[in-house]
């Protein structure tokens, strides 16, 4: 065998040569081609691609991108304001809470505590900040989460006014392409102003001027430096660190701003410290409302919105409303110490609830089952803990420690057992209440009272005769409690207040004050009910023949509706119609029945028909939106009531703006000194201790007292108070409207004249005194030994009987010479 030489060359097989490098045949490609093809890749990665994304989103989403000039004409979602006419805050109503402001009005510790926790380079950058984007780019890549957007305050401005919160990629480019536009055509101060507005805060919250009012009850001015830093620390996020919900997070966040404040020059460390070592104290504080009027409020919004639509509740309007802040105030306190009044007198119904003396024992059960208890009106929710043979000792909601004499302040107390009965007389308070007891109290002219909320409801309006202005209204004890208004939705018998429209009625028929009606018994026989009437008086009694005058003063039953019965059912609808009363109403009720108020209204439409005796003679129509102010101040509304015009000779014929006449001069004058009467010796006549003689009016009780009424006026403000149960049930035997309804009505008129000088009702021409005979209605020589003075007409009624005439005319002329 021979062996192979290694280094003899052997042949080369065809497909060894192919595959030799540098062989003609090499059929791999040269590294020329190799790279072409990654610079082609390259180029269409990074130029093509991106060139072909640009321009798709120049062409179809760019054009739809809002104009960011947009933002120097922005208007905020401002909340409705409802102000009393001299300028205190009612109520604010809205779902965002926002106080706007100009950048020069932010105080330069809010802009730099924001500055420091949002966006410490916004002054320099141009709307993007690239550090930031490449961090929040870096974390998406090493994390493969979005830790954070990188975003700048410009950015925000952009996303909170023009996009959605939805976290995509093409809302973040958005985001950025806006900021750009913002940046380029706004200022750095107008882009700070729309972020400080519009940011929310939490608790409906929006913009750190309402932010401040809503945490710390404060002007943003008056804020400290912690208090700025909290409200900084909130946009990131209003609810991980807020500092009512979550104060140990909020309050980490806010040292968080107040150590960037520092680093950035904006604060020294002792500033930082001191600011750091305050404890969290924010709380929720709601609008600061200054008069108490929920259901004025209440009616200024519904009218505000069937006005201005929907919107009315965002577009930052100012309502002003006819209400008179200090008449309101006075309003509220008469009703609610007469609803009270009324429950004392018919006993105490027991305390809310109780605590075991172990919950009794422990601080934090006390104030958990106190914060359970609503608060209405002005009563204070208490718990008993302790009792001695003069006193009780009660813990109220803040922790006070209150005494409670047991006379008078528990000795009213008997206990309850229907309207019409009461148990005895305690005398010790441990009859009253034991320790532990959950109770309300009421601080009554600075001593401390135990109270219960009353069941009984009631309703107070009053409004200016000459235009319908309503000075004061309330339809309940508690507009929080109840929503219910009373004084205009609430529709009751009127009872006796009807009767001097009814008397005003005989009055245009022929009748006069001194005219002579039977009050004696009468039986009515109702066929379609197989039934009898026997009206009756309240008394029980009955007092025979009765001059008109006597018996409305004494609201005397049987004369109204034998006057009625005179006059026809017919012609009584017709004129008390007059007054504004709805007709619909009083045909409902088109029998004699009508003569006891058996028609139902609201107090709201009982004082419009009073304010026509007080006017003299003309229907107003009452309003309470005296004029509405834009987002800028600028009027957009104002009222333009009808007038009653006290002069006739100044009146124009056809001026728009005068109140259609109802009722003569002369009838009004008559009636309203029937009216005078009712007070001075009549149903009403508690009423004198005010001390005045310009005031008149009118008790009004239903069948049962299930409704008491009391109405009446001066020639400047007429006053409608209502007392009764939202479930009609009678208030008791004696609570009739002198008892129930009147001492509000007082207590009201009381601060309502209290600087208004005497007023009396001027008497127009047409009108003479003339002295009667007391008994008989007739007229009599002046010298005559009991004679008084009635006011007639001039000529004299027709129903004067003709002797009475002939007497009347000869005395004219006696007198008049």
């Amino acid at each position: 065998m021979q062996s192979e030489d290694p280094l003899k060359e052997t042949p080369e097989t065809p497909t060894e040569k192919a595959s030799a490098p540098g062989h003609p045949n090499d059929e791999r490609p040269p590294r020329r081609k190799r790279r072409w093809w990654l610079w082609l890749t390259l180029l269409t990665l990074f130029v093509i691609l991106p060139g072909i994304g640009v321009a798709w989103y120049m062409v179809t989403i760019y054009p739809t991108l809002p104009d960011a000039s947009e933002l120097k004409d922005v208007r905020y979602q401002v909340p409705l304001r409802i102000v009393t006419a001299d300028g205190k805050l009612i109520s604010e109503i809205g779902t965002q809470r926002r106080i706007p402001l100009d950048y020069t009005d932010i105080p330069e510790r809010m802009t730099q505590a924001i500055v420091a926790a949002e966006d410490e380079n916004f002054f320099s950058h141009p709307g993007v900040d690239p550090k930031g984007l490449a961090r929040a780019v870096y974390q998406l890549i090493t994390t493969g989460h979005k830790k954070s957007g990188g975003s700048t305050i410009t950015m925000q401005v952009a996303r909170n006014f023009f996009l959605s919160r939805k976290k995509t990629f093409m809302r973040k480019l958005n985001e950025i392409v806006l900021a750009l536009k913002i940046e380029h055509q706004l200022s750095k101060p107008q882009i700070l102003a729309l972020y400080l507005n519009k940011i929310f805060l939490g608790h409906r919250s929006y913009g750190v001027a309402a932010a401040a009012r809503t945490y710390y009850g404060k002007d943003i001015h008056d804020l400290t430096l912690d208090e700025y830093a909290m409200l900084a620390g909130l946009p990131k996020a209003p609810s991980a660190y807020n500092p009512i919900t979550n104060p140990a997070r909020a309050k980490a966040r806010r040292n968080y701003v107040l150590r960037r404040m520092h680093k950035l020059g904006f604060i020294t460390r002792e500033e930082m410290e001191k600011a750091m070592a305050v404890p969290v104290h924010a709380k929720l504080v709601g609008a600061r409302v200054e008069v108490e009027a929920g259901y004025a409020a209440e009616m200024a919004r519904d009218w505000a919105q069937r006005r201005f639509g929907p919107k009315a509740l965002e577009m930052g309007l100012t309502l002003v409303t006819s209400i008179d802040s200090h008449l309101q105030q006075a309003a509220n306190r008469a009703l609610r110490r007469g609803l009270l009044d009324y429950s004392r007198r018919h006993g105490w119904r027991g305390p809310i609830g109780h605590l075991a003396p172990a919950q009794l024992a422990d601080k934090a059960d006390i104030e958990q089952a106190l914060k359970k208890i609503e608060e209405p009106g002005h009563l204070k929710a208490a718990v008993i803990t302790e009792v001695t043979d003069r006193s009780a000792q009660a813990r109220l909601k803040d922790g006070q420690t209150v005494t409670l004499p047991f006379d008078p302040g528990m000795k009213w107390a008997r206990p309850f057992i229907n309207a019409n009965r009461i148990g005895p007389t305690p005398t010790a308070p441990i009859e009253v209440v034991k320790p532990g007891d959950l109770v309300y109290v009421e601080n009554r002219n600075g001593q401390w009272w135990l109270a219960q909320k009353p069941q009984v409801q009631g309703a107070l309006i009053s409004v200016a005769p000459t235009n319908g202005r309503i000075l004061a209204l309330t339809g309940g004890f508690d507009y929080f409690d109840s929503k219910f208004n009373r004084a205009v939705q609430g529709r009751r018998q009127v009872g006796s207040n009807i009767k001097p429209f009814l008397y005003s009625a005989a009055l245009d028929k022929g009748y006069t004050a001194a005219s002579i009606i039977n009050d004696a018994p009468v039986v009515f026989h109702d066929k379609a009910l197989e039934d009898v009437w026997r009206p009756e008086n309240y008394s029980g009694r009955f007092y025979g023949p009765t001059r008109l005058r006597v018996a409305l003063a004494h609201s005397r039953n049987l004369v109204s509706i034998r006057l009625l019965q005179a006059i026809g059912i017919r012609y009584a609808i017709d004129h008390i119609a007059r007054f504004g009363f709805p007709r619909e109403e009083l045909l409902r009720h088109a029998d004699l029945s009508l003569a006891l108020g058996t028609p139902q209204f609201s107090p709201l439409e009982v004082v419009r028909g009073y304010s026509v005796f007080a006017n003299g003679g003309y229907r107003i129509q009452p309003w309470f939106v005296q004029k509405v102010l834009d987002f800028d101040g600028k009027p957009i509304y104002e009222a333009q009531p009808k007038v009653a015009c006290r002069e006739e000779s100044q009146c124009l014929p056809d001026d728009p703006q005068a109140a259609p006449r109802v009722i003569s001069p002369q009838n009004a004058y008559i009636m309203t000194s029937l009216m005078q009467d009712v007070i001075n010796y009549g149903s009403g006549r508690r009423a004198k201790a005010l001390g005045r003689h310009d005031i008149a009016g009118k008790t009004g009780t239903t069948n049962d007292q299930k409704d008491a009424w009391f109405s009446g006026f001066n020639p400047d403000v007429a006053t409608s108070v209502w007392v009764g149960f939202d479930e009609p049930a009678t208030l008791g035997r004696r609570e009739v409207g002198g008892r129930a309804a009147l001492p509000i009505w007082m207590d009201y008129m009381r601060v309502a004249l209290a600087d208004r000088p005497e007023h009396p009702f001027p008497m127009p021409p047409g009108l003479v005194r003339v002295p009667i005979d007391p008994k008989t209605g007739e007229a009599v020589p002046p010298d005559t030994p009991g004679a008084i003075f009635e006011i007639f007409r001039e000529p004299f009624a027709p129903d004067v009987p003709t002797r009475t005439e002939r007497k009347l005319e000869q005395l004219q002329n006696d007198l008049f010479q």
